[in-house]
């Protein structure tokens, strides 16, 4: 058999749920140049049940279970490893393809682009109803030179923190350090930015990709990621400056007490963070006080006045979902 031009690599862990609609949604868009790759971190559910019976039938996929659980990070850059194709395609385990998202991605990849990021509208968690129609609104394609990173970085970073986006030359993955990024949560990110690119970057304006939104296994720990891990990601490129960065989040984004206010609405900010994180720390008295209290606020009610806030002043649906989903038709 040929080596590959991509490889669709998907690390998963306990999805027994969806893994298999996600696979139905790209098996029929396979051909000999493609392949799919599930590494599975060790899950304790069926999740390997349900894979091994799409492999029995699919000659274009592999499976390879792992002794134990490495983690996000460390899944996704086993798989570019063990990964035959030219190309890797880091797609999430309980999100779909949507039809013609191969055939986009292989002419992209045969007009010479190193990266190429894929455009995504977002679902609720059924995906009967579509929150956001595109993650990064542009009608057509773009394209960057390999000088114009400080401008991808701007126009990208944010949907960039989905990984399920991803699609980059192998070569440039292994070639660059991804010790560090390890435990990140975005290690594609780090490997991304980490330094400039030596080769365009496409963006594909459709949105191929279906998100089911609000299905994060990150979710018990969106406190930590949000306020404290993917700042410091952020900040940590050098290259990068400082107007570019601040343009994508605050290095300390839980100094604003609004950002706790809006952490408390989502339940992702409690008593426990704040002893955690904010007790012992050397900041102002009224500040400690105001986001002990914060910690304190009753979730349903802050979630519900929020939520009628952010309608009237027409906040990110997201966001809104994340408030009060019920209410999202």
């Amino acid at each position: 058999m040929r080596t590959p031009l991509l490889s669709i690599c998907i690390a998963t862990y306990n999805r027994a749920s969806y893994i298999g609609e996600t696979l139905d949604s790209i098996i029929p868009q396979l051909d000999d140049d493609v392949e799919i790759l599930v590494v599975d971190g060790a899950s304790t559910d069926d999740t390997e049940t349900v894979v091994r019976n799409f492999v029995r039938n699919e000659s274009r996929m592999r499976y390879v279970r792992l002794p134990a659980k490495g983690g996000v990070d460390q899944d996704y850059d086993k798989s570019i490893e063990l990964a035959h194709g030219e190309f890797c395609w880091l797609f999430t385990d309980d999100d779909l393809l949507r039809p013609g998202a191969v055939s986009a991605v292989k002419v992209a990849i045969t007009e010479g682009y190193g990266l190429i990021v894929v455009n995504a509208e977002v679902r609720d968690r059924g995906l009967a109803v579509v929150l956001v129609d595109q993650q990064i609104a542009i009608e057509d394609n773009k394209i960057y030179a390999p000088d114009e990173m400080e401008a991808l970085f701007i126009d990208t970073l944010t949907y960039l923190s989905f990984i399920g986006a991803v699609v980059i030359r192998r070569k440039i993955w292994l070639s660059r350090e991804r010790k560090a990024y390890l435990g990140t949560e975005f290690v594609h990110v780090g490997v991304i930015f980490q330094k400039p690119l030596h080769e365009p970057v496409i963006v594909i304006a459709e949105p191929y990709i279906s998100i089911r939104y609000g299905n994060g296994q990150w979710k018990p720990r969106h406190f930590d990621i949000w306020m404290f891990k993917w700042p410091a990601l952020v900040w940590s490129f050098d290259h990068i400056s400082v107007q570019a960065k601040r343009c994508i989040v605050l290095k300390e984004p839980w100094r604003r007490l609004i950002n706790l206010i809006l952490q408390r609405g989502r339940g992702a900010y409690t008593t426990q963070l704040y002893q955690k994180h904010f007790s012992a720390l050397p900041a102002a008295t009224l500040w400690k006080i105001s986001a002990w209290w914060i910690s304190r606020l009753p979730v349903k009610i802050l979630a519900y006045l929020l939520y009628q806030y952010g309608r009237l002043v027409r906040a990110n649906a997201l966001l809104l979902y994340d408030l009060y989903p019920k209410n999202i038709k």
